[in-house]
């Protein structure tokens, strides 16, 4: 049974967490979480996690460490670890736009370092994670990918296309929120109450995801299914297209996967 170490108990590190000991894979007491205030982590320490406000001493003896921190807290972290990090241990990075050899930089060239990018929807066990690396040996990655599939999809891609996974996954999310919070609006304008009209437009877009996920077909075979000649669905599309819909999703998502690049170094 390996053990993990979680630098970094936000919301990324702690569903990860509780993802894991819920997946049924890793019990609580396999899983070390750091935080500077202890008092913040009670319920975890209650529920049988490891708790540490010491870094260096967390990753002595983990097989695993992942770092869940903020871009500017990276190499504070990194040159605290850096005395007991060994090369055996696997090095998972969950932060924005910090390369593989960012790490390393640090830790230096031996570590295996495999990057990933989960979404908020880990929560719940929904994450869409992407993983990459740039030398990392593929039974590291392999592993790294079988504890992401512990709390939702994974995808292994390219390292250079992490900050455009981050964007179209990770800032995703909140696109689509978004998108379901304006149809909840549309439908309170043409007449439902406000929770009701949240609720339907919730169920909407979680039938339209699961249509697409259980028949693998393309979006457009299935729009096509529900749009018929002079029909109202079809107004309805052309008019959000006169108005830019789809041109605004995908300027939004270029411009932050152009944003998510210069995290670290801004």
């Amino acid at each position: 049974m390996n053990k993990i170490t979680i630098i970094g108990s936000g919301n990324i590190g702690l569903s990860l967490a509780k993802g894991l000991v819920k997946s049924g894979h890793y019990p609580a007491e396999a899983i070390t979480l750091t935080r500077r205030n202890l008092l913040a982590l009670e319920a975890e320490i209650a529920a049988g996690f490891r708790a540490s406000d010491n870094n260096p001493e967390a990753v002595r003896e983990a097989d695993i460490v992942v770092l869940a921190i903020l871009p500017q807290q990276l190499r504070k972290v990194l040159e605290e670890i850096k005395i007991t990090v060994r090369p055996e241990q696997i090095i998972v990075s969950v932060v924005s736009g910090v390369s593989c050899q960012d790490v390393k930089d640090v830790l230096g060239d031996a570590m295996t370092v495999v990057r990933a990018m989960p979404n908020t929807a880990i929560a719940i066990g929904q994450s869409m994670t992407c993983i990459a690396t740039d030398t990392a040996e593929q039974v590291a990655v392999a592993q790294v990918e079988k504890l992401f599939e512990s709390v939702g999809s994974v995808v292994v891609i390219q390292e250079d296309l992490m900050t455009s996974a981050t964007a179209l996954c990770a800032c995703g999310i909140a696109f689509f929120l978004r998108a379901i919070r304006a149809a909840s609006q549309g439908g309170v304008e043409i007449g439902f109450h406000a929770h009701d009209a949240l609720k339907m437009a919730v169920q909407t877009a979680k039938g339209a995801a699961d249509l697409l996920l259980q028949t693998q077909n393309h979006p457009e075979s299935e729009i096509d299914k529900v749009t018929s000649p002079k029909g109202c669905t079809i107004a309805g599309l052309n008019e959000m297209e006169h108005n830019g819909f789809s041109s605004a999703f995908i300027k939004g998502i270029k411009l932050s996967a152009k944003k998510a690049g210069g995290l670290y170094n801004d």
